[in-house]
């Protein structure tokens, strides 16, 4: 991995037990984690607030089931973005070595009912294991087709433990450099359980901290910048 990637890039877990948060469904013997350990992938909706973990989880599952990950962003992406992905699937299936797909729809209710309903025949016919992730009720936002045929799962917020956690598995790496207690805690609450949002701070605090030369990083300074 480049020194140069972005921290969250370095710090992506690479296997379930470097996932921080979410052990109602990754610990032991919980649905996410059975799920992973079944050698079947299934459908599922992953539901819950920004920067807990939703695309994480999503590329962990094509790890574990030697899968194409996919991603189409249903902000960006239209009917023809769905196409290519389902060409792209079918390669996959049908080539010399046959190789699962794992679908990954970021912000899923943003697609109409015309574009969710494109991925029916596909889920349907086994071509690729949807996973969608959404910031809003599935019940409401995602159609009932599409939802009867993938479980939900709740993500919860990242705790402060959880949040703190990953500020020490970035100094592990020197990613960033000591923050004293108060600025820390500061840090913390204005995540408000958001890991993306940590992660950006701290990228761009690391950043203005090297041009002063600042180290450690104090709340006096924290307020100030």
């Amino acid at each position: 991995m480049s020194p140069q990637a972005p921290l969250a890039e370095r710090l992506r877990p690479r296997h379930l037990g470097e996932v921080i948060g979410q052990q109602h469904l990754l610990g032991e013997g919980m649905a996410l984690r059975l799920a992973f350990e079944s050698g079947q992938p299934h459908s599922c909706i992953l539901w819950g607030p920004p920067g807990v973990g939703k695309t994480t989880i999503a590329r962990l599952m094509a790890d574990a089931f030697e899968a194409q990950f996919l991603s189409i962003s249903a902000v960006l992406g239209g009917i023809k973005d769905i196409r290519e992905a389902v060409e792209k699937a079918e390669a996959a299936r049908t080539g010399l070595e046959p190789q699962r797909t794992i679908m990954f729809v970021d912000e899923v209710h943003r697609f109409n009912k015309s574009q969710q309903d494109a991925f029916l025949p596909h889920v349907e016919s086994g071509l690729f294991t949807f996973i969608g992730a959404t910031t809003e009720n599935p019940s409401f936002e995602v159609n009932s087709a599409l939802l009867s045929r993938a479980a939900v799962y709740v993500l919860q917020p990242l705790s402060e433990d959880d949040l703190q956690h990953i500020v020490v598995r970035a100094q592990g790496i020197q990613a960033i450099p000591a923050i004293d207690p108060e600025a820390l805690a500061r840090l913390l609450a204005y995540a408000d359980g958001d890991a993306r949002r940590l992660l950006n701070t701290l990228e761009t605090l690391d950043m203005a901290a090297q041009q002063e030369s600042i180290d450690p990083e104090t709340d006096a300074w924290l307020m100030r910048e």
